[in-house]
């Protein structure tokens, strides 16, 4: 299993953003990555200034919308789609995205129970639980 480092994270995210500004060929994974950036123009002065925003910090408790959590979150998602795991995460995605018309946005309301599965996990220091994630899906 590929565990990038938060540098390793954002420096994915940046460079498949510059490459695709540049007009540059990108791996399927670079294209989605700035397909999701693509839709996301409020970073998009970030991620065009990696130097002034590489080592950026975001307060897990702040205002502020991390932006590289956010995105990375995006990725798990429709990776999660793509595999078909959890059991029923692509029902569940179809579910949401006729409720919220937009796949987008059915995303973003799956990201707030992907964010609650791993609070639980790390507050009661266990592996995240497929079934908690879910049964918060369920409630979307």
């Amino acid at each position: 299993m590929f565990q990038p480092t938060r540098d390793e994270a954002r420096l994915f995210l940046f460079e498949s953003w510059r490459k695709r500004r540049a007009g540059q060929l990108l791996s399927p994974l670079e294209d989605l990555t700035a397909q999701l950036i693509d839709k996301h123009p409020e970073y998009h002065a970030l991620f065009d200034d990696p130097e002034r925003n590489q080592d950026k910090d975001y307060a897990p408790d702040g205002d502020v919308v991390n932006p590289f959590l956010h995105l990375m979150m995006h990725l798990t998602i429709e990776e999660q789609i793509s595999i078909g795991q959890p059991h029923g995460i692509r029902e569940q995605f179809a579910r949401l995205t006729q409720k919220y018309k937009s796949e987008h946005e059915a995303q973003h309301a799956m990201m707030d129970c992907l964010g609650e599965m791993i609070w639980q996990a790390q507050r009661n220091k266990t592996a995240p639980d497929a079934a908690v994630y879910m049964h918060c899906l369920e409630r979307q």
